[in-house]
Parts: structure tokens; C-alpha cells; sequence
């Protein structure tokens, strides 16, 4: 594959007037026909989800209503589809679904680690404290799974597997909300080790208009899932990720339903639009997330301002140098098709 084939300049970044960094990437919309209505770059560009898959991978354990069984908060519920990122408030409700549903640390199979936000990370590592699986920011979606696993009679040791129950109705769930096969979809292993899958961009922007807007699915259990965890995660939008960072922003606003996986790769649905959004980083560069989601909503004439001036507040376009002087300026500099 030919260096960025498939991908256009989203961002620039100047420095002093002079173009210092570009970024380049893919962005899909679609309406609720599925058809693209407007594109930059090559929409049908296959792409790993990553964690942006996680309100998908917790479909299987919506549709069982597990946190009713195990009687979760809508704020526990919440964290089955979050990135969070080991903040006080996080690890409490994790413990609390621990505590409510039996199951152990040592049954999650994500690694050990610290927590990505840096202050919290800062006082774990003051307080000396050692890495722990909890403070990995996939824990809630691994304490889901097991806990559905659970309640289903399934194996709890190897839900990780491909081959696992779970695993498979992921994939079939996927499949139900993109619209594909599901020997289309591609499986790799993410960074926390459960499978991972990809889809092309315009697939991408589909599942989450359907999350977004679960009367376009055609199953009822599915149904009430996604609408059931796409809830939550508007509820609960600090636990999404924490109190300063895209997805939270964006989950505040009730209109919108959205989640960023690593490496780039972001889906949002719009529920009064009825529009489906993907976009990819080809460097996979998180920082021009916000720039590049409030230029789009600019574009297509988004009316809560809030939720553009919210996402200017995570990054703004104004780079800044580590004494806080103006050195600088980012821009979105894409059209599209």
C-alpha cells in the first residue's frame, strides 16, 4: 500500500507561521439509508475499531440486562462500554461491580497497569502503590463480560477467546449493526487481548447511527440494548473516559452517542440528524480529535454550540508552549465530497 492511499490532510499545525506537523486521515457520514453523504478520503477504508467497539461488545450483556441481575447503577453500567481513565470515582464503581457481581481482580485478563490519567496515575505512584488490572482502562469491559458469562452458565476462564459464546455474539452483533457478513469482518487482537475487529469507515458511521438511533435495528433485543447502553453512556459521560477528555464532551450532549478507540479511530451517531460519523487518524493521533469533530459538526450546521465549544476547550486550536506562551496554531483544513 502506497503511504497514505486512501487518506487526505485533515489538520495542520503551524508554529510561528510556518507549517511545523499534518495529519492526515479519513472521515465517512452517512444517513440513516445507509448511503455516504459526504466523505474525505476513501470511505470504504478498513479500520480496527478498537475501543471504540466497546458499546458493541457490551450488546451481549444489554440484552440479559445483567446490571438489573447483579442490580448495578446506571454509573457501574456505564463503564462495560468506557475507556476510563483510573480516576478516583472509576475505581470505586468498578470495586462496587466486583463486590456485587463475585467476580475477582485476577479473572480479568487485561495486563496490570497504571491509570492513563496523569494525576491519577501521579498519586498511585506516590501512595507506591503497584500496577493492578483494575487501573487498566478496559477493566470495566472485561468485568461485563465475565459478569454476563456468568449469568449465562459459560465459561468464565476463557471469555477472551474467540471461540468463547461471547465473543461469537459480539461479532454476529457487530455484524447486525454495520450491515455485513461476518466473515467480513477482520479479527485481530487488541491491546488489552480480547478480540478486535475492523470494519470500513462507512460501516463504522452506520453501527453508530444505529446506536444512536436503535429503532433502524431490526432485531429487538438488539434493539434494547444498544438503546439501553448508548442511555448509560449519556448518563454517566465523566465514566466514559474521565472529566477532560473528547468522549466525555461529547456525551454530554443528549443528542449525541460516541466513542474513540486507539490508533485514530473514532464513530459517532447523531439521534435528531439521523446521521452515522467515522473518521480515522492515519497516525493515530488522539490530540486532533477535537478539532477535527468540531469542524465537522460545524459543516453540517450543528445547533448545540455547547458541544463545539466544549470540544475547542479539551484542545484548543491555540498550541501553546510549556510556559504557557502562544507559539502557535492548529487548523482543519479538509473538504469534502
Amino acid at each position: 500500500m502506497k503511504a497514505f492511499e486512501g487518506f487526505d490532510v485533515l489538520v495542520e499545525e503551524y508554529r510561528a507561521g510556518i507549517l511545523e506537523n499534518v495529519h492526515y486521515g479519513a472521515i465517512t457520514v452517512v444517513n440513516d439509508k445507509g448511503e455516504v453523504i459526504h466523505h474525505v478520503g476513501n470511505p470504504n477504508h478498513e479500520t480496527y475499531l478498537r475501543s471504540a467497539a466497546k458499546p458493541f461488545q457490551a450488546i451481549p450483556g444489554m440484552k440479559r440486562d445483567i446490571d438489573e441481575v447483579y442490580g448495578l447503577s446506571s454509573a457501574e453500567t456505564a463503564l462495560f462500554a468506557a475507556s476510563h481513565r483510573g480516576e478516583d470515582y472509576h475505581i470505586d464503581a468498578l470495586h462496587s461491580i466486583a463486590k456485587k457481581t463475585g467476580i475477582k481482580e485476577d479473572q480479568l485478563y487485561c495486563c496490570a497497569t497504571y491509570p492513563l490519567n496523569e494525576e491519577a496515575k501521579s498519586e498511585r505512584l506516590r501512595n507506591r502503590e503497584e500496577k493492578r488490572r483494575i487501573f487498566h482502562n478496559c477493566s470495566g469491559k472485561h468485568m461485563g463480560l465475565i459478569a454476563t458469562a456468568k449469568h449465562m452458565g459459560w465459561d468464565e476462564a476463557s471469555y477472551y477467546e474467540l471461540s468463547h459464546p461471547i465473543q461469537q455474539e459480539i461479532i454476529q452483533s457487530l455484524a447486525e449493526l454495520a450491515d455485513v457478513p461476518v466473515e467480513q469482518i477482520g479479527i485481530g487482537v487488541d491491546g488489552c487481548g480480547l478480540p478486535v475487529h475492523t470494519l470500513p469507515l462507512d460501516r463504522i458511521a452506520l453501527a453508530y447511527l444505529k446506536l444512536a438511533n436503535p429503532d433502524l435495528i431490526a432485531d429487538e433485543s438488539t434493539r434494547h440494548a444498544a438503546a439501553k447502553i448508548a442511555a448509560r453512556m449519556n448518563e454517566n459521560p465523566n465514566m466514559i473516559a474521565d472529566r477532560k477528555f473528547v468522549c466525555s464532551a461529547l456525551l454530554k450532549d443528549p443528542n449525541l452517542v460516541a466513542k474513540g478507540g486507539a490508533k485514530g479511530v473514532y464513530g459517532i451517531g447523531l439521534r435528531k440528524e439521523r446521521i452515522g460519523i467515522s473518521l480515522k487518524v492515519s497516525d493515530g493521533s488522539e490530540q486532533v480529535w477535537p478539532v477535527i469533530i468540531a469542524t465537522i459538526l460545524e459543516r453540517i450546521g450543528y445547533q448545540n454550540q455547547d458541544t463545539i465549544d466544549r470540544l475547542y476547550e479539551v484542545v484548543p486550536n491555540t498550541i501553546y508552549n510549556d510556559g504557557g506562551m502562544v507559539v502557535g496554531e492548529r487548523k482543519a483544513v479538509f473538504n469534502w465530497s
